[in-house]
């Protein structure tokens, strides 16, 4: 594990600064990890944004099927796809104009992470905000 993958200035910056998350790969199923996760979000008092082919509503937000069809700025792009299809959305994030981008357990891509980071937009891989909230209250 590159512990640079999990720079503490870049998680601080997504969980404490950023209010807007889309969620890449939310649905409605709540027996999902992106669900639960996008949930928790939610409690911390983040506006989630679901990301999905089908756009559905998913915990009372509106879904859209693309970051770029999101009508308004979005902060954070956390990404639930596997890691050979999650490159794409770390593009996509820079070109919208969001400040992170987060791949969650087991999303690794250190191509997008290098053109993410010469982007100048942070980004953390290979974790997910539960841990690191637990990790934090754990300190």
């Amino acid at each position: 594990m590159s512990t640079s993958w999990q720079d503490p200035d870049a998680v601080s910056l997504m969980l404490d600064d950023c209010k807007t998350w889309a969620v890449v790969g939310l649905s409605g199923n709540p027996t999902r990890t992106a669900y639960r996760i996008a949930e928790l979000l939610q409690e911390r008092g983040k506006k989630i944004v679901p990301i999905h082919p089908s756009a559905p509503v998913v915990l009372g937000e509106q879904g859209y099927a693309s970051l770029a069809d999101v009508p308004f700025p979005v902060e954070v792009v956390d990404v639930f796809r596997r890691s050979e299809s999650a490159g794409e959305f770390a593009d996509q994030a820079v070109q919208v104009g969001a400040k992170g981008v987060w791949f969650q357990l087991g999303v690794i891509d250190e191509d997008a992470f290098a053109r993410t980071a010469e982007a100048g937009v942070a980004m953390v891989m290979d974790t997910c905000p539960a841990i690191e909230w637990n990790r934090r209250a754990g300190s």
